[in-house]
This record gives structure tokens, sequence and C-alpha cells, in this order.
């Protein structure tokens, strides 16, 4: 095309063409009348469209152009102006000097995993802030990220795939782009919301890290976009730090996925080499008001979702029966309520992070009398032998913990030793309350040297979601020691707990969860885990 010196809409003045793609022609401009340098985009239409369709095609070019054009934020491209020249609509947009995502990992592969959660959060914050205003991006990929010649990361064409994206069902049924970066319910048929741009954040990072999305690239795009809509993830290889918070960004189900402004602060603390924060408590399972179309947590539950199985009733199956969290409501947010995180580790569920610190101080007593609770609860004879010793040793489910001194200031703490455990006792019949309270209790109780024994008792969605044993493990390696203060029932199969962590850099915390069981194959596991906040 030899469209250089051109002047558009009597303002800008075409220079060198600095982009192209299935959406149109990117240029390096001046405005003559602000005087400054600008990027021009040259949106295309497809060819063959009806008249009709190509006047609703511009008319929502147009639109969509004037919403962006109001989110002004340092980590997005901003929108200056939506302009008509010859009948096609032209995008006026900031210009930065600045190499796209995309370009990078083709000259260099891939990323280290801090910088890619570095790159995520910048785009993360730009993208909370659009949903907050209302705007939905659509089309993130490596190629809309930008990285600039000094650092500086934006999120480019903003609003603008709503009108003219470039996965669009075209008259003829084909398919226009590749499906590589879109979420799961986008490649059934609905609506992208605010979550669908979580997954698409998350597939773009996967891609910094990995060297390609989730799904792969298959260039038949039909076959592809089949896969994408599995929502089937292999979880990252090289990933590290980032993994876990990368397959929560993965989650097929798009209630299951933090918001962006949660994912923006887990990114950013991954990038600075701090724990991932706490997610707030889950939400009613509604999609917000921005959601177009039919929720998808009403089509068949995936198979990589945990499933709450606490029964509606006492007479109701466990594993048909939904969850209901009576606890400490949060209030509603306006964009993207985060569910309960289907399946984290019992003693804590997020394997991305610690629990949020605290200044309170272990001491000996509580764990000894949350030791001794549970002993009680499997054999009632070696209570009396606990209580009884003073040699420093006690034994729990199967673990043994030696009394050792920290070798900071000295303090007496639990410093457990693994003992292998059998497997949970089979349960032929329904649980009865007391087995559900003593299957938590077992759990706990191997925790955190006896990983393996505990990954075990994790449901088989739990386990996957958590990006499988080595996601589990690494999390749990950051523990020193735990202990169960309490532990009441909320409802059949779902108990509320108090725990306390002693963390391997001297982090002393506690907090309230809610754990859900699972009763299958003739045991009781782990099924869900979340947190009600700090005890």
């Amino acid at each position: 095309m030899t469209d250089d010196g051109r002047l558009v809409a009597g303002r800008y003045r075409l220079g060198r063409r600095i982009g192209s793609g299935a959406m149109g022609i990117v240029w390096q401009a001046h405005d003559e009348r602000l005087h400054r340098t600008v990027a021009v985009k040259q949106l295309l239409l497809q060819p063959g469209l009806a008249e009709a369709d190509t006047d609703e095609a511009k008319r929502r070019a147009m639109r969509e152009g004037r919403i962006a054009a109001r989110l002004q934020h340092p980590h997005a491209i901003a929108v200056y102006d939506v302009a008509e020249d010859d009948g096609q609509p032209w995008l006026v947009m900031e210009y930065l000097p600045s190499k796209s995502l995309s370009t990078v990992l083709s000259e260099r592969g891939t990323l280290a995993p801090r910088d890619v959660a570095s790159i995520g959060s910048q785009v993360a914050s730009a993208l909370a802030a659009a949903h907050n205003a209302g705007i939905v991006h659509r089309d993130i990929k490596p190629g809309n990220v930008l990285l600039g010649n000094e650092g500086t990361v934006k999120i480019t064409d903003f609003g603008i795939s709503r009108a003219t994206g470039d996965v669009t069902v075209t008259a003829t049924g084909m398919l226009a782009g590749t499906p590589a970066y879109l979420a799961p319910e986008v490649a059934k048929g609905y609506d992208p919301g605010p979550p669908a741009d979580v997954f698409s954040l998350g597939s773009t990072l996967y891609a910094a890290i990995e060297g390609m999305p989730p799904f792969g690239l298959n260039e038949n795009t039909i076959a592809l976009l089949h896969q994408v809509a599995s929502g089937k993830v292999t979880p990252p290889k090289q990933a590290g730090p980032l993994t876990a918070l990368l397959m929560r960004l993965l989650r097929a189900e798009p209630e299951d996925r933090p918001t962006m402004a949660e994912a923006k602060e887990a990114l950013a603390a991954v990038a600075a080499g701090r724990a991932v924060p706490e997610f707030p408590m889950a939400l009613p399972q509604t999609h917000p008001p921005s959601w177009q179309g039919a929720p998808v947590q009403q089509q068949p539950v995936a198979a990589t979702r945990a499933v709450a199985p606490v029964p509606a009733g006492h007479g109701a199956p466990p594993a048909q029966a939904a969850t209901r969290i009576a606890p400490t409501p949060t209030p509603p947010r306006p964009v993207n309520p985060l569910p309960p995180p289907p399946a984290r580790p019992a003693a804590a569920p997020r394997p991305q992070g610690r629990p949020a610190k605290g200044p309170i101080k272990s001491k000996r007593s509580a764990a000894i009398t949350a030791l001794a609770i549970a002993a009680a609860a499997v054999v009632g004879i070696l209570l009396a032998s606990m209580l009884s010793g003073n040699d420093g040793t006690q034994n729990q489910a199967g673990q043994t913990t030696s009394t050792t001194k920290q070798a900071a200031g000295g303090e007496p703490s639990a410093a457990p030793t693994k003992k292998s455990t059998a497997p949970p006792a089979k349960i032929t019949a329904e649980p009865t309350l007391q087995q559900q309270e003593q299957a938590i209790r077992d759990y706990f109780a191997l925790m955190p040297t006896n990983v393996e024994d505990g990954f075990s008792r994790l449901t088989v969605e739990m386990q996957g979601s958590n990006g499988g044993f080595d996601g589990y493990k690494g999390w749990w390696g950051q523990v020193r020691s735990i202990e169960l203060n309490n532990v009441k029932i909320n409802e059949p199969y779902a108990y509320e707990i108090e725990i306390t962590y002693n963390m391997k850099d001297s982090s002393v915390s506690r907090e309230r969860k809610l754990v859900v069981l699972k009763w299958e194959n003739q045991g009781l596991f782990i099924a869900k885990d979340q947190s009600l906040g700090k005890a």
C-alpha cells in the first residue's frame, strides 16, 4: 500500500507503516494540528460483507473507539480520536516506541517467570481499570502487548476487537484468525465478559513462559477452537513461582477465576518475589451485569472443575448437592465476583502463596491442645499417654513432631518429621458427622511433611487445579509447621476450621477456612478449601 504522506481526515499525515494484521494497518503519523506523533490505525472491513453489514461494522467501530477513548491509564495505549476518511473508520492513538510481546518472543523464545509477572501486572492494572469503566478488551494476546523502549508496558486495541475482532464468524461460517488465546466460554459461543479477559491474559503470560499458548497453535482453527472449548490446560513446566497463579487465571469456568484487580495484585507480588495475596471469599455464583448470554455454569461441569459435594439435605447424595456458604458474607463487587477456588490444598489452598502475615505469636500450649484433640478422636487411650509424657515427642495421626529452638529467638516450636501413614479407612455407608470431622483432622495431621499422603487425600479435580503434585509440594515447602486450633461443622460435609501457619521465614499467621469434603470411592476426600479471613 502506497499511502505514505496521505493526509487523513484533514489532520493526520501518514508516515511509515509500523504494523498490520487481520484488523487493519497501523501507521506512524503526525498530527498537524497538535504537532505530535501519533499512531493511526486504518480498520479493514471483511471482504464480501453486505452493504448493511458494512455500515453496521463502521458504526460499531466508531462507537467502540469512542468508548475506548474514555480510558486513560498509564499502561494502556490511549485512543485520541475516531475519524472517518473516504468512508473508512480510522483510530488515532498514542504512539509508543516499542516492540510487541509477540515480536520479543519470536526473537528470544521465552521470558523468565518474574519478568513475565511484571509484564502481566502492568497489563492487568490497565485491564482492571477498563473493566471498572465497563470496557472489555476481548482481544488480549502477545501482539497487543507493547514493551516500550524505556521499560513501560502497555496494552493496545481496547474495545476495538468487540467490533472487528480477529476471531469472527463470517457469512460462510469460517473463522477469521486464531482462537489460541480465547477463553473456553467464548469458544463455546458466549459473548466475552471480564472473566474472558482474565483467561486471555493468562494465556498470553503462559505463552511468554512456555513459548506457545496453553492450547497450542494448531493450523486447523476449527480443531483448535474445539480444544479451547474443552478448557483442559496442561500445567506449565517453566513457570516456577508463577505456576499456581497461571492455573488460577486459566480456570475453565469464568466464575472460578480471580478478578482482573486480584490478578494484578497477585502478579505484582510474584514479580517482587513476595507471597501471592489472599483472594476474597466466595460470592454468590452469578455473573455480573456485564456478562452477556446464558451463564456457562448452567452447562455440564467441566472435568477440571471441582464440585463441592455438600448435600442440600441430610438424605441427599453428597456428590449431587450444592455448597451453601453461610459465614461472613462479602459485599458484592461491581465486576466478576470470585467464587471459592476449587480444590486447594486443605491446609492452605493457594500453592502460589502463603497465608497473610500477622503479628500472632505461636504458643506451645495451643499446639499441644490441638494435637491432643486430633489424637483423641483416633485413639482415646493415646490422649492420656501424650498428656502424661514429658519427653517433647507427641504422635498425631501418624505424624511425629519434636520440640526444637528457633534459630533467631530460641522460642520452642513444632518441627515435624515425616512418618508414613496408612490410607484413609474405607467408608461403605454414608459418613457420619464424626467420620467427616475426623477426616479433616487426619488430613491436617499429615501436613506439612507428609505431602505425598496429603495429596492422595484430595479429589482428582483438586489435584489437577493445583497444577499437580509439584505445585502442591512447592507451596507446602514454605511451611514449617501448622496448628489446627478449632474444627466446627457448618453443615454436613462442610466445616469451619481455624489454623495457624508457622512459616519457614519465621512469620506466623492464623486463618479461618471453610473445608468441604466429598465422599467417593468409599473414602472422604478434600474437595474444596476456602479462606474466610484471619482468625
